[in-house]
């Protein structure tokens, strides 16, 4: 069992730059592939970008492509999201999620495990 703990969010102006963390315990970190997922106000949920278990990232959604990079420390067992030139419209709570030997897919049936999120929010 792997457990997931978002951290790094909060309150920023457009423009402005925030790095969210995802610690993982339980489990081997280096095996899994790991994803960030996003749900805004009102939104379904909605890939953001993902790495594989051995650091390739795989994917990463055209909005936030340019902006957003998404990285990992296995030996820290955390996966990083950096979110530079943040718009209001990425106010959302922001969720990692892991997937055993994955590739790194936007599927989100793909992921086991998740955080319970961390919200980002955008002030114009």
């Amino acid at each position: 069992q792997v457990q997931l703990v978002e951290s790094g969010g909060g309150l920023v102006q457009a423009g402005g730059s925030l790095r969210l963390s995802c610690a993982a315990s339980g489990g081997t970190f280096r095996t899994y592939a790991m994803a960030w997922f996003r749900q805004g106000p009102g939104k379904e949920r909605e890939f953001v970008a993902a790495i594989s278990w051995s650091g390739v990232v795989t994917a990463d959604a055209d909005s936030v492509k340019g902006r957003f990079t998404v990285s990992r420390d296995n030996a820290k067992n955390t996966v990083y999201l950096q979110m530079n030139d943040l718009k209001p419209e990425d106010t959302a709570v922001y969720y990692c999620a892991a997937d055993r030997w994955g590739r790194g897919d936007s599927l989100q049936d793909e992921y086991e495990y998740w955080g319970q999120g961390a919200q980002v929010t955008v002030s114009s």
